[in-house]
């Protein structure tokens, strides 16, 4: 029984083993899709990626004031032009301080100008000052300070009522809106002075609101008769630019509207404005009829129009009585100043200085124009997105495509950035910020172009140090700027294949055995030039075998004509190795040594290969393998048989004749082929293939090959014998005494009757 559970489990586990193995196998195909789809573009694309949006988040001064730039230039480019001018600044303006004295004024002179206000059929009336303090000059105060006044005009004068009551008196019955201010000492509000109710719909909007420690109020007599009260606080951006007003503030534990806000709460006759506030923040202040979009903070982003000095009339000229009938008829009022001494001077996207009444004006000409913008609260999570989106598609984009069509890629997602936003802006009033997602792809899309560049230059220097040694050094410099000419891993080409070897090299090697660096020495000076020779034709070296030397062309770049190159590199070689025994001989007589010449055989074959990396995963190196490759070997081990330098197959010669001088020796089967192969003797360039000798030969060879594979002894011999002068002439005697030998041989053996002129290799 035990037995049979083990047998069960031993089956058990070998059923489980293929499905292990397979499991195994899908992790490692999984984890290689993995890391290949997670390479270093794209992990430092998605880095970088979620670096910026984290930055975005921070949101530091430099990156909104980029923003801000941003929303400034659209204002630039299409400003708010007013068809309707609704207010009316009434301007204490220089001229009016040196006909009325310095500021601030008596009251009673401030209240001559509410009463002409309230004649001229004016709407309602906004104080962008503020009355802080009792008026000095009241009857009552001027008569304390002066010292030698009597004590009958000091009675009738304390009886008299205060230019504060004066003002508060020409004040009640109109609606006039006086301003309050913000500040950062900590105060408590009065709470028997009236204040503007406000109420909210949705979470306690103070934690956005902007806030100040202290409220400061005008004298309460003001403060009772005035209609209503608001801010007339104008905050700078960071870089001292007046983009926003905040409609809606927290003062003194209190939230208080703007001066602007609360001057339409009274003409509307509303009892409270309400404020909107969702998880973001503030969405909108409102008075009924009239929604107003702000930011989270309860701020306005004013659209601004140029400045335009017919907004203004002199408090000089109204006072005097010198302003036209129906100046003010349905208008609303404020009243400021212009004046540099009484700093009130801002600066805008449009102007770099500029009233801030005015911009108090400019508010209300936007809000009842319906004229706004707004930078919502889901603004900012739309330019998160953005940035998401084409940073994602640029990560995943810029290891597949090259660095042109990522570079289009990149325009056009600047492009779309920025016409998306302008037409938010033109349309809407929309302020949808393009600068951030263009500045993090732009990064991303530079990041990533740097890393190709880098790895570009990398795999360049790896191409240098890997071809530098085998290819010619403008071979190398193209494939190392065209990379992508090289295939690695095994790519199928039609190549010329080349081998070559010295004869005897044992007998050399034997001259040396006394010293082994003489040898070392001389092996360089041989394969140097040959090299050199290789090279110098568009060739690959493949490898070093001692003595022999295996090269290809058309690999790992193109070469259209890679048969007739191979072949005359091969003649270089002659040429050189020749060059190189002349030097050596003499050296030997020089030193009266003994001199053994170098003689090489080189054998040529084209055919279809597999090129790329062959190897282990330790090492490999860019090689060529293929039946091709194999019958140049062959070849060339034949080149001692026939007394030839140099022997190359039929399809090498098919593409390189006319170019080369070469000879039909003869049709053979190597050892391990059964499929025979023409062979040919290149013996000189395209020059003494256009010779009549060689023609002449050409012609007696072919003849005495025909008449061989026809089994006609005599003839054959007979064209042998005439072609005899000039196979010597060649330096192809070898081969007259081959054939002889073979005609002879025939003559008494004859081969068998289905022999097709094909003579058998045996050995290599």
């Amino acid at each position: 029984m035990k037995n049979d559970k083990s047998s069960a489990a031993a089956a058990r586990r070998r059923l489980r083993l293929p499905d292990l193995a397979e499991r195994l196998r899908r992790r490692r195909r999984a984890d290689g899709r993995l890391r290949r789809w997670f390479g270093v573009r794209r992990t430092t694309g998605f880095a970088l990626l979620a670096a910026m949006i984290a930055l975005r988040i921070w949101d530091p001064a430099p990156l909104e004031n980029l923003r801000l730039r941003a929303f400034d230039y659209y204002q630039v480019l299409k400003p708010r032009i007013p068809f309707q001018r609704p207010v009316v600044i009434v301007d204490i303006d220089e001229a009016s301080l040196r006909a009325h004295g310095q500021w601030p004024w008596p009251r009673t002179l401030v209240a001559d100008l509410v009463e002409k206000l309230k004649a001229s059929g004016s709407v309602a009336i906004g104080f962008d000052v503020i009355f802080a303090e009792a008026d000095r000059m009241s009857p009552a105060n001027v008569a304390r300070a002066l010292r030698d006044l009597d004590a009958d005009t000091r009675d009738r004068l304390a009886k008299l009522p205060s230019n504060d009551e004066v003002l508060a008196n020409a004040l009640r019955g109109t609606r006039a809106v006086l301003g309050q201010s913000g500040i950062l000492a900590t105060t408590a509000p009065d709470p028997s002075l009236p204040r503007s109710g406000v109420a909210t719909v949705g979470p306690d909007p103070s934690p956005y609101l902007i806030t100040y420690l202290g409220l400061l109020t005008n004298v309460p007599a003001l403060e009772q008769a005035a209609a209503g009260r608001g801010l007339l606080t104008i905050r700078n951006e960071r870089d001292g630019v007046v983009r926003r007003l905040p409609l809606v503030v927290k003062a003194g534990g209190i939230i208080a509207p703007a001066l602007t806000l609360d001057l339409l709460r009274v003409v509307t006759n509303s009892g409270a404005i309400l404020v909107r506030t969702d998880a973001a923040g503030v969405k909108s202040v409102a008075i009924p009829g009239l929604e107003i979009p702000t930011d989270r903070n309860g701020q306005l982003w004013i659209h601004f129009g140029p400045h335009d000095p017919a907004r203004y009339v002199s408090a000089k000229d109204l006072i005097a009585g010198g302003v036209p009938p129906g100046r003010f008829r349905g208008k609303l009022v404020l009243i400021g100043t212009s004046s540099v001494g009484l700093l009130d001077i801002k600066t805008t996207p449009l102007d770099p200085a500029i009233p801030g009444v005015e911009i108090h004006a400019q508010v209300l000409e936007s809000i009842l124009a319906r004229a706004v913008l707004s930078h919502p609260n889901w603004g900012k999570l739309a330019e998160l997105t953005a940035t998401a989106v084409v940073g994602t598609a640029l990560a995943v984009l810029a290891p597949v495509i090259g660095a042109g069509p990522l570079f289009v890629l990149g325009a056009a997602v600047a492009a779309i950035l920025i016409a998306g936003s302008w037409f938010f802006f033109d349309r809407s009033g929309l302020l949808l910020d393009f600068t951030f997602p263009l500045l993090a792809s732009f990064l991303i899309y530079v990041t990533l172009v740097f890393i190709s560049y880098v790895r570009e230059q990398k795999d360049r220097r790896r191409i240098r140090l890997a071809f530098g040694q085998y290819l010619s050094p403008a071979l190398v410099e193209q494939l190392a700027q065209s990379p992508e000419k090289l295939v690695l891993g095994g790519e199928e080409r039609m190549m010329t294949v080349m081998f070559s070897d010295v004869r005897d090299f044992t007998a050399i090697s034997e001259s040396f055995k006394r010293d082994p660096q003489g040898l070392t020495q001389l092996m360089n000076r041989f394969l140097t030039p040959l090299t050199t020779a290789i090279i110098g034709r568009k060739g690959t070296i493949d490898k070093y075998m001692g003595d022999a030397i295996m090269a290809f062309w058309n690999a790992p770049l193109d070469d259209a004509d890679h048969e007739r190159n191979a072949c005359l590199a091969a003649l270089d070689m002659i040429r050189r190795v020749e060059e190189l025994n002349r030097v050596r001989a003499d050296e030997a007589r020089l030193a009266g040594a003994a001199f053994m010449p170098i003689r090489i055989g080189v054998g040529i074959n084209t055919g279809l290969c597999v090129v790329g990396n062959m190897g282990s995963q330790l090492r490999f190196d860019y090689s060529v393998l293929g039946d091709p490759v194999n019958l140049a070997s062959r070849i060339e081990g034949r080149t001692k048989d026939y007394g030839v330098a140099i022997l190359a197959g039929e399809r090498t010669i098919a593409k390189a004749a006319g170019h080369v001088a070469a000879l039909e020796l003869d049709l053979i089967t190597v050892k391990g082929k059964s499929e025979p192969e023409r062979v040919y003797a290149v013996v000189g360039n395209s020059e003494v293939a256009a010779s009549p000798a060689f023609d002449a030969l050409q012609d007696v060879t072919a003849a005495m090959l025909a008449r061989l594979r026809a089994r006609d002894w005599d003839a054959a011999q007979a064209a042998l014998d005439r072609a005899a002068a000039g196979l010597k002439d060649f330096g192809l005697q070898r081969l007259h005494d081959l054939y002889l030998s073979r005609i002879r041989t025939f003559r008494q053996t004859p081969p068998s009757d289905d022999w097709n002129g094909v003579f058998v290799f045996d050995t290599k």
